[in-house]
């Protein structure tokens, strides 16, 4: 499986740039990241798919102890260090993001590339939406080599309401 079949071409901006969005589906995520692990040598313990899986099931971006809360009900000995471990190895092998200011998981559309990507969080239903476009990364980095600063990671975060949040009536108003 490739980043062709996690996202699909939306309408055409006028830079002729495509936007992407990608549909969330679970299995066909976790299958992807399941081949990448076998193509890298890359060792995915049940543990590890099962935190995937759960991250992939999830809707939103998942903290790290709601997983464990998940867990706690299938293998009785999960503990926070094991569950930051499984995070720790999806991470360090891009399979999936960690949205720093809601200290939140989600997985990557694009687990067999080195990117690094824009995120827009809903402050009110707390869905992420992941960026699928370099632009914004690229003139980061132009920015920083222009300045003489190395950049070493980026983090984009844009909080703001999701279309939907946006058009519905806030509760209690």
């Amino acid at each position: 499986m490739d980043v062709a079949d996690f996202c699909a071409d939306a309408a055409m901006p006028s830079a002729a740039v495509p936007l992407h969005d990608h549909h969330h589906d679970a299995e066909a995520f976790v299958a992807a990241v399941a081949d990448a692990c076998q193509a890298r040598g890359l060792r995915l313990t049940p543990l590890r798919l099962r935190v995937l899986e759960l991250i992939a099931d999830a809707a939103k971006p998942v903290k790290a102890y709601d997983l464990l809360d998940r867990l706690k009900d299938e293998h009785s000995g999960a503990a926070p260090p094991t569950v930051y471990r499984a995070l720790d190895f999806l991470l360090e092998n891009r399979f999936i993001h960690k949205l720093e200011s809601i200290n939140a998981f989600v997985g990557c559309h694009h687990p067999n590339e080195v990117h690094q990507v824009p995120f827009l969080i809903c402050d009110r239903c707390t869905n992420a939406i992941e960026i699928c476009d370099e632009r914004v990364s690229r003139l980061l980095n132009e920015q920083a080599r222009e300045r003489g600063f190395i950049a070493r990671a980026q983090t984009l975060e844009v909080h703001g309401l999701c279309a939907a949040c946006a058009k519905a009536p806030q509760a209690g108003a």
